[in-house]
C-alpha cells in the first residue's frame, strides 16, 4: 500500500512537472535569436506536427509537443504556409498565432507615379529584391494583360503605382502579377467598362499611353486634364506631339540617354519619338497614377495647343504659337530671376495715361 501511494505521488509529481513544462513552453518566450533573425518557411500542406518540429529545430519554440497540443486546442484555425521571420524570442502561443494569422515576412517596395519599367527594375535591384534584367524580361511579356489590353507590347503603363509587400523569395513574375492586379483593381474603380476590350471608344492601350505622357509632363493633378486636352487637340489636328519625355524613353530603351536632351536627340529615329513620328507612341512611356488616367479618360475641353514650364512646378498654356512664344519668353525671364512680364517702358506708360485721359473726355 505504501509502495502504491509512493508511486501515485511520483506520478502526480511527474504530471505536475510535465504540465509546468508545457505551460512554460507555451506561455514564456524562448530562445536566443541571432542579430540577423531566424527565417522559417512553413511548406504548403504541412501538418501541425511537422510545423512544430520545424519550429523546434530552428530554435523558435521550446517544445514541439507543447506547440502541437496548444494548436489542437484551436481546431478551427490552421497554420498558414509561408515564410516567417523571428527577430526576438516569442512564447509558443505567440508563435502559433503569428503563423495562424498569416503574418508572413514581407518587404515593402514602392512604385512611384511616373516610374518607368527601367526605374522599377533599377530600384528592385538596388533593394536586393531581384535582378534588374530578370524584372525587365518579365515585363516584356504582356500576356497577363491581353484580356483587357490586347495589342500591348509590354507591361509598361500597367504596373500600378503603389506600395507593395514583397515576399523575400518572390520571382519577377510574382512582382509583375501583383502590380498588374493592382492596376485591374484601380481601373475597376476608375472606369470598370474599360476592362472590357470591346468597349467602344479609344482603345485602353492608347488611353494609358496618353495618361503616361500626362504623368510625365506635370506633377500637378489639377493641370493634368489641361495637359491631356492639349495633346488631344494636337492629335485631332494631326500635329506632332513633340513631347520630350517620349524622346527620353526612346533613348532609355537603348541605354543612350545622357541628360540633358540635345537637338540631335530630338531627331533620334524611334517610334516612341514624337518629334519624328505623328500620333501617340506605340505604348506607354511610364506607369501613370489615378489622376493621370482620369485626365486621359476625360481631357479638359480647351483650345490650348501649347504649354511651357512656369518655374513653379506648373505651366503656362497657350492657344496660338504667338502666345506660346510669349510664354516661353516669360519662362526665360523667370529663370533669370526677372518678373514674368517685362516692365512697361516710360513711353508706354505715357501712351497709356494719354489714352486713359481721352477715354474720359
Amino acid at each position: 500500500m505504501k509502495a502504491f501511494r509512493a508511486f501515485f505521488i511520483l506520478v502526480l509529481i511527474a504530471g505536475a512537472a510535465a504540465a509546468a513544462y508545457l505551460w512554460l513552453a507555451v506561455e514564456k518566450p524562448y530562445g536566443t535569436i541571432p542579430p540577423e533573425g531566424i527565417f522559417v518557411d512553413i511548406p504548403h500542406g504541412a501538418s501541425q506536427r511537422s510545423a512544430a518540429h520545424l519550429l523546434e529545430s530552428k530554435g523558435v519554440i521550446r517544445s514541439a509537443i507543447a506547440f502541437e497540443i496548444y494548436a489542437r486546442r484551436h481546431p478551427r484555425r490552421s497554420l498558414l504556409a509561408g515564410e516567417y521571420f523571428f527577430d526576438h524570442p516569442l512564447s509558443g502561443k505567440d508563435v502559433y498565432w503569428k503563423i495562424a494569422n498569416g503574418e508572413i515576412y514581407q518587404q515593402l517596395f514602392t512604385v512611384k507615379e511616373g516610374d518607368t519599367i527601367f526605374d522599377i527594375a533599377q530600384n528592385l535591384q538596388a533593394a536586393k529584391y531581384i535582378r534588374a534584367d530578370d524584372f525587365l524580361a518579365a515585363v516584356n511579356d504582356p500576356s497577363q494583360i491581353q484580356d483587357f489590353a490586347p495589342g500591348a507590347r509590354t507591361l509598361e503603363g500597367f504596373l500600378f503605382p503603389a506600395t507593395y509587400n514583397v515576399p523575400r523569395h518572390a520571382s519577377a513574375t510574382d512582382l509583375t502579377t501583383m502590380m498588374v492586379r493592382k492596376f485591374r483593381e484601380a481601373l475597376q474603380q476608375i472606369a470598370p467598362d474599360r476592362l472590357n476590350p470591346h468597349t467602344p471608344g479609344t482603345p485602353l492601350v492608347s488611353v494609358i499611353t496618353l495618361a503616361s505622357i500626362v504623368e510625365s509632363e506635370t506633377p500637378k493633378p489639377e493641370e493634368r486634364p489641361l495637359v491631356a486636352g492639349v495633346y488631344t487637340n494636337r492629335l485631332r489636328k494631326g500635329m506632332l506631339l513633340q513631347c520630350d519625355p517620349t524622346v527620353i524613353y526612346a533613348l532609355r530603351q537603348v541605354n543612350r540617354y545622357n541628360p540633358p536632351l540635345t537637338l540631335k536627340d530630338l531627331h533620334y529615329d524611334s517610334p516612341y519619338n514624337t518629334y519624328v513620328h505623328a500620333g501617340l507612341p506605340p505604348g506607354p512611356i511610364d506607369n501613370p497614377g489615378e489622376s493621370a488616367i482620369r485626365a486621359a479618360l476625360s481631357p479638359a475641353p480647351t483650345d490650348y495647343l501649347y504649354f511651357v514650364a512656369n518655374t513653379q512646378g506648373g505651366h503656362f498654356f497657350a492657344s496660338s504659337l504667338a502666345e506660346h512664344y510669349q510664354n516661353v519668353a516669360k519662362y526665360h525671364r523667370l529663370l533669370n530671376g526677372e518678373p514674368a512680364d517685362p516692365p512697361v517702358t516710360e513711353q508706354k506708360q505715357t501712351h497709356a495715361r494719354s489714352s486713359a485721359r481721352k477715354g474720359k473726355q
